[in-house]
């Protein structure tokens, strides 16, 4: 498929600044693959349809507050840095975008706030991206809490135009997330609730983690017409064995294996065995789904809405079909839902 397959206008005043008060009251679009039809729901509702022996894979990547603010030696300029990755603990090494990057050289330092934490630039690696080492004489979990302290949480401000708020560190998380080292949140699990969960539990639907961290390679615009020659970063993840259990159980009763997002639903098709059925494993995906593509694992989806041209998109398309999904978001458009982030949801069956 082609690039321009995915573009259409979507209106800005549609692109949601704030989440619903409540989770699970966000609207929920249900597309059903075999006849076409197409429901306006309530998120909550989703509990209809499933049953007991259906499994939701979740994604418990725990958000970390990656953006930090910082001033220039000896200029004092300020400079965002935007934590992508650490690739070495002990030394304290980090995969960093910066802005201004013209401004930002190999051997300047950095110094954020009033605090004892100062860092080094010490290679470029793209236009944007730098590799710096912290310089900070605390143990890790001083370093990890200082981090936390001066972070902002990195809701995407390319889409969503507003200032980060105080509020946005509880909202932008998931209730069920455990793992830090996400730099977004798996959007399509900031829906759910602690009294919805628990009626899913009683229903006797099994609701089991994955763990995928999130990048900004899967934001990261698509700028080659052919996608089959688009290169998506990769990201670390890890399946257990009891989730590979319960998915495993649910494909031999052909029950739902719902995919919550995605990312998890990346995840769960990078770890495949030879009769498709899920294996645990651990490392690194760079998997990108687009039309066409067979699923193995998943046969239900939850997803939130998102922007033209985005891989995100291509991946929803590929499971739910490239028209039925087109028509979807056209019929999305014409109902006012609610997209990105904090927008609102659609369960694909």
């Amino acid at each position: 498929m082609k690039l321009s397959d995915f573009k259409f206008e979507v209106p800005k005043k549609l692109i949601s600044l704030y989440p619903q008060e409540n989770r699970d009251e966000s609207r929920l679009m249900v597309v059903h693959r075999d006849t076409g039809e197409i429901e306006h729901r309530i998120f909550k509702d989703i509990i209809e349809y499933f049953d007991e022996g259906d499994v939701f894979v979740t994604n418990n990547t725990k958000v970390f507050p990656a953006r930090l603010y910082g001033n220039k030696e000896k200029t004092g300029a300020k400079i965002e840095v935007f934590l992508l990755r650490e690739l070495n603990q002990e030394l304290r090494l980090w995969d960093v975008l910066v802005d201004p990057a013209r401004k930002i050289r190999v051997g300047n330092k950095l110094y954020f706030g009033d605090s004892d934490l100062v860092a080094e630039v010490i290679d470029n690696t793209t236009s944007r991206g730098r590799t710096i080492r912290f310089l900070f004489d605390g143990t890790d979990e001083e370093f990890y809490k200082t981090i936390d302290t001066l972070g902002e949480t990195p809701i995407l401000k390319d889409f969503i135009d507003r200032k980060v708020e105080a509020e946005d560190r509880e909202r932008y998380q998931t209730i069920y997330a455990e793992h830090v080292g996400a730099v977004a949140a798996p959007t399509a699990g900031l829906h759910f609730t602690p009294h919805l969960l628990k009626r899913l539990e009683i229903k006797g639907v099994e609701v089991s983690p994955i763990t995928l961290h999130i990048g900004l390679g899967t934001f990261r615009q698509v700028d080659v017409e052919d996608l089959t020659k688009h290169k998506m970063d990769s990201e670390n993840y890890n399946i257990p064995e009891k989730t590979v259990d319960y998915v495993n159980d649910a494909l031999d009763q052909k029950r739902r294996v719902v995919a919550v997002g995605t990312t998890s639903l990346k995840t769960v098709e990078s770890s495949v065995t030879a009769s498709n059925r899920l294996k645990p494993s651990s490392g690194w995906t760079d998997k990108f789904i687009i039309p066409p593509y067979e699923f193995k694992i998943a046969n239900a989806l939850v997803t939130n809405f998102h922007l033209p041209e985005s891989t995100l998109l291509m991946t929803t398309a590929a499971f739910g079909g490239y028209d039925l999904i087109m028509k979807a978001y056209q019929e999305a458009i014409k109902e006012k839902y609610r997209f990105f982030s904090y927008g609102d949801a659609m369960l694909i069956l």
